[in-house]
């Protein structure tokens, strides 16, 4: 049981963080609408606390964003993980005061008859703007970076096979036991398997498995399919958990095409990245594990820049420009419809 509190509890840190393995769409600014579209009705809430208790034995909460049936939900979000979604940003992108990674939220709401799903992100915009009395604008400038390149010696990369079926039908009703996560590039369906692995079925961007080896200390992931941009968004969401002062990743390689990637991560390192990430999973993730396998780095950078390497590849300190979605003014308690 022990181990695979520790398993589940890393994994629904690196699903609130927006760890999963997607291919993130390039940025759009959105045009200036004279007649917004907006939800008909929507209300925010503080997030309940998660049931640790229930994660220990596996019960993964519904989190993040779930567009269906003319319902919009998201739920145990901060601001900033709300704007990532309604603006197509990654988190990164994103300047404003602290507080906005704070606090989370629940959002219920319905829309308008007739809507599209992919109109529910502008629906978010707007709504995010009134209830939180917000204002923005973007500027590029340069920023600290970690460029992902090929090592000298050459890529050691596998490169994924053609699929021999047709993807899975996102659509298809979810088998027992299994969960789903909506994201801007598509829906993940995330199961468990008998020996304790956590699979994220992502449709035709492949599938993503996570495995604990208690004899190694180390979380085994290995993914099917994927591109280096997604890869580096990947590494991001995994340095910045440790704090704001991680430089984000960015695919410099030149590399082209889908990917068979397999990495090994130190459990100690992801479980220090999980509290700095939710301070909430701590007694959970922790438990039965202070000081097993200590890191050499409390920020994880040792484990990933080892994996990293382990590919024929490597990250090189940079600087290089980045648009990003400046928070003017927000309130930081919404206000009521």
């Amino acid at each position: 049981m022990r181990n695979d509190t520790i398993l589940v509890s890393v994994a629904v840190a690196l699903f609130a963080a927006g760890a999963a393995l997607a291919q993130t769409a390039p940025n759009q600014t959105a045009p200036a609408q004279t007649d917004r579209l907006a939800f008909e009705v929507a209300t925010i809430r503080p997030a309940a606390p998660l049931d640790m208790s229930k994660i220990a034995q596996g019960q993964i909460p519904r989190l993040g964003a779930h567009v269906e049936g003319g319902r919009a939900e998201y739920r145990y979000l901060t601001l900033r993980d709300l704007m990532v979604v309604a603006y197509n940003v990654k988190p990164y992108q994103i300047t404003g005061p602290d507080w906005i990674t704070g606090q989370r939220f629940d959002i219920m709401a319905k829309m308008p008859a007739g809507s599209t799903k992919d109109q529910a992100n502008q629906m978010l915009q707007a709504l995010l703007e009134e209830r939180f009395k917000m204002t923005l604008h973007r500027e590029t400038k340069e920023h600290p970076v970690l460029a992902l390149v090929v090592a000298k010696d050459g890529s050691k990369l596998k490169e994924s096979p053609p699929d021999p079926t047709e993807p899975s039908d996102p659509n298809a009703p979810l088998k027992p036991g299994e969960r789903q996560i909506d994201t801007e590039q598509g829906s993940i369906r995330i199961s468990r398997g008998s020996d304790g692995s956590t699979t994220m079925n992502m449709g035709a961007r492949g599938t993503v498995t996570t495995r604990m080896d208690p004899g190694t200390l180390t979380l085994h992931m290995e993914t099917s399919k994927v591109t280096m941009a997604g890869f580096a968004d990947t590494l991001t969401q995994l340095t910045q958990m440790a704090g704001p002062g991680s430089r984000p990743v960015i695919d410099m390689t030149g590399l082209k095409g889908n990917f068979q990637v397999a990495l090994d991560f130190s459990i100690s390192e992801l479980i220090a990245m999980a509290k700095a990430a939710m301070p909430e999973l701590a007694g959970a993730a922790a438990s039965g594990w202070e000081g097993a396998g200590a890191a050499s780095d409390p920020g994880g950078a040792s484990s990933i820049f080892a994996a990293v390497k382990a590919l024929g590849l490597r990250l090189e300190p940079r600087k290089a420009p980045i648009e990003q979605l400046v928070i003017d003014h927000a309130e930081k308690t919404p206000i009521e419809s």
